[in-house]
């Protein structure tokens, strides 16, 4: 849901609340119930802002202010505490989005070779030794994550695979998806096999040494940092892009977490047709390939 969207949600459901009194502790819990999970205030990574709206809604109907007089925590605090709270969310959101999108921009601005990818040297889910020569002569898209990602990774790598299905349905070719873990010491190759094959039979799960993983993440510029105390119960926050790469092995463009499937499909299959155009005698040989017929619009 939009962030737009949420907030107007949070606005709609406190002039009910407050039109139609309900018995004591319902309201908050029936506000609770309807704006966490919507409104992006739950799950194991919720943001600080997130957290603190929950302890403020969890307190106590009644309480002493450090004047001694009595402090409730009423309906409309509460409602203007969420109301706050969902603004801070999408203007943090807003403002990583944006950043992301300044860096890969001044990333490509360069003369000559390209500021983003470079070669690799890792670990297939079959333990074998995989490189970026090994992608050369058709487009791949990578992902850069980790298998014990609770929801995100997920997210996008499900979306991934349905794009990459759109884009054979729509020009017929078969762009090759990879999976590339930030997350070696507990991502093996069994493990990383495992997890690929709930998304796609054809993506491709890379793992390695620290080392490795690092220079291969340096070179697309994927931010990632381990978060937690302990040594082996931890997420890892990082870097939410994909990143399309032609049959040359060159970076192309990427895609932030905002691209729906479509989105993600239409890109990438304009970029092969493009490619196609460019390249009529070296790639797909003999085959046409051009985009579909857009529907004509609605009189």
């Amino acid at each position: 849901m939009s962030r737009r969207v949420c907030i107007g949600l949070i606005s709609r459901l406190a002039s009910r609340l407050q039109s139609q009194p309900c018995a004591s502790g319902a309201c908050e819990h029936q506000l609770q119930q309807s704006t966490w999970s919507t409104c992006g205030l739950s799950g194991t990574r919720a943001s600080p802002t997130a957290r603190a709206v929950r302890m403020y809604a969890a307190e106590p109907s009644q309480g002493k202010s450090s004047w001694g007089r009595s402090a409730p925590v009423t309906m409309k605090t509460l409602i203007i505490t969420m109301m706050a709270g969902a603004g801070v969310i999408a203007g943090t959101n807003a403002y990583k989005d944006e950043k992301v999108k300044k860096v890969m921009q001044n990333s490509q601005q360069v003369i000559g070779e390209a500021a983003v990818g470079g070669p690799f040297e890792l670990i297939d889910q079959d333990g074998k030794r995989f490189t970026d020569k090994n992608l050369l002569g058709e487009f791949a898209i990578l992902y850069f994550g980790f298998t014990f990602c609770p929801d995100i990774c997920p997210d996008e790598l499900e979306k991934l695979a349905n794009a990459i299905d759109l884009v054979e349905k729509k020009i017929g070719v078969k762009v090759q998806p990879v999976f590339i873990s930030i997350d070696p010491d507990r991502d093996t190759p069994p493990k990383v096999k495992e997890y690929i094959k709930e998304f796609h039979p054809r993506l491709i799960g890379l793992t390695g040494d620290m080392d490795s993983v690092k220079r291969a993440s340096k070179a697309y510029r994927v931010y990632f940092n381990k978060t937690g105390e302990s040594s082996t119960d931890y997420l890892v926050d990082h870097s939410i892009i994909h990143y399309l790469i032609n049959p040359a092995g060159e970076f192309v463009t990427f895609y932030s977490k905002s691209f729906t499937e479509e989105q993600l499909a239409d890109s990438i299959s304009e970029h092969v047709v493009e490619w196609k155009k460019q390249h009529p005698e070296e790639y797909h040989k003999g085959r046409t390939l051009s985009l579909p017929a857009k529907p004509a619009a609605k009189a």
